[in-house]
C-alpha cells in the first residue's frame, strides 16, 4: 500500500525577497529526501515583476505538482493560509515560510509521525543570519505532551515554520482565522483545547532566518494590540484562567513594549531555551527513577516457561 501523500503549503507576499523565496522553495521541494506530493503556493496580493517571474519559474521547474493560488489583494498570513488549505488535496499538510531553509531530512522525520496518528508535529529550529553557516541561536520546543500543554498557556508551544499537521484537525477548530501576528498561536491553542494529539521533535529541522529587524518585529503597538486580542480570546474560550490572563497581559504585553535591546537577551536567555531545559529535566528524572519489576514478572524471570518447539525449516 502506498504511504499517505502530503501537501506543502507556502505563502508569498510583496515584501518577500526573490532569492529567499527561491532558496526556501528549493530546500522544501527539490532537496528533500521525502518530497511533497503537492505544493500549494499562495501569492498573497500583488508582487513586483521580478518576484512574479520567480514564482512562475518555481511552478514550471518543480518536481512536485504545484497548485498556484493568486489572491487579488493582500489578506494577511492567516487568511492566506486558510485559502491555501482549501486548495490542498491531501489531509497531511506541511508548512514552510518563504524566507527559511528546510533541512533535507525534515519531512522524512515529521510526516511519518502524522501518518502514525499525530495531529500536529513541530520541531526545533536554528536561527541564522547571513547564511545557514552563520548560526546565531536555536529554539528547542518542549517535547512531552504535558509540557506542551502547560507551556501553551503562556507561550506558543510550536515553532510555526516547522509544523506538519492534519488539515482535518485544523479545519475542525475553524482554521487559522484572522488574528494578525498571532494566528498560529491561536490555532495551536484551539487544537490543544480540542484534544489534538501533539508532538514536538527537539531536533532542529529548519533554519530560521533572522536579521537586524527580527527582534524589533516582536514588539510595538500593533503586536501589543494583537497580543491583547489573543489573550482575550483564550480567556473567553476558557483556555486560560483569569489569573493566567492577567499574568500573560503583564508578562507578554510588557515584553512587547520594552526596547529591542532588552527584548533580544530576554528571549535568548529565557524563552528560546525553555524546551531544552524541560526536555533535559525529564530525561534526568527518567534516568534517576528506580526501576520497578512487578512481583509476578520477577517470578516469571526466575522460572521461565519452556520455549515452544521450533518449526522445521522450509
Amino acid at each position: 500500500m502506498q504511504p499517505e501523500p502530503f501537501t506543502l503549503l507556502m505563502t508569498v507576499y510583496g515584501g518577500d525577497r526573490v532569492e529567499y523565496v527561491r532558496e526556501a522553495f528549493h530546500s522544501a521541494v527539490h532537496h528533500q529526501t521525502l518530497r511533497p506530493d503537492q505544493v500549494v503556493l499562495v501569492r498573497d496580493g500583488p508582487v513586483a515583476p521580478e518576484l512574479a517571474d520567480c514564482l512562475r519559474g518555481l511552478v514550471l521547474d518543480s518536481p512536485s505538482e504545484v497548485t498556484f493560488v493568486p489572491l487579488e489583494h493582500n489578506r494577511g498570513l492567516g487568511p492566506a493560509l486558510d485559502a491555501g488549505l482549501n486548495a490542498a488535496w491531501h489531509d497531511i499538510v506541511a508548512r514552510m515560510d518563504a524566507d527559511d531553509v528546510a533541512m533535507p531530512h525534515r519531512f522524512q522525520e515529521q510526516v511519518p509521525l502524522v501518518r502514525a496518528g499525530a495531529d500536529l508535529v513541530g520541531a526545533g529550529l536554528l536561527e541564522f543570519g547571513s547564511d545557514i553557516s552563520d548560526i546565531v541561536g536555536r529554539r528547542i520546543p518542549p517535547s512531552d505532551p504535558t509540557d506542551i500543554a502547560r507551556y501553551s498557556r503562556l507561550h506558543d508551544p510550536f515553532n510555526h515554520p516547522t509544523v506538519v499537521y492534519r488539515r482535518s484537525a485544523v479545519m475542525a477548530v475553524g482554521g487559522y482565522g484572522d488574528l494578525p501576528l498571532m494566528e498560529d498561536y491561536w490555532l495551536f491553542a484551539r487544537m490543544i483545547a480540542q484534544g489534538a494529539r501533539v508532538v514536538n521533535l527537539a531536533e532542529p529541522l529548519v533554519y530560521y532566518r533572522v536579521g537586524d529587524g527580527a527582534y524589533a518585529r516582536r514588539g510595538g503597538r500593533d503586536l501589543l494590540r494583537s497580543e491583547l486580542r489573543l489573550q482575550r480570546a483564550m480567556r473567553v474560550e476558557g483556555f486560560i484562567t483569569r489569573p493566567q490572563y492577567w499574568r500573560n497581559v503583564v508578562v507578554r504585553g510588557g515584553y512587547r513594549l520594552v526596547p529591542t535591546l532588552v527584548r533580544r537577551p530576554f528571549y535568548r536567555m529565557l524563552v528560546a531555551p525553555y524546551g531544552a531545559r524541560r526536555n533535559r529535566s525529564r530525561k534526568r528524572a527518567a534516568a534517576e527513577a528506580p526501576s520497578y519489576v512487578p512481583r509476578h514478572a520477577r517470578a516469571q524471570e526466575a522460572e521461565p516457561e519452556p520455549a515452544p518447539p521450533r518449526h522445521p525449516a522450509g
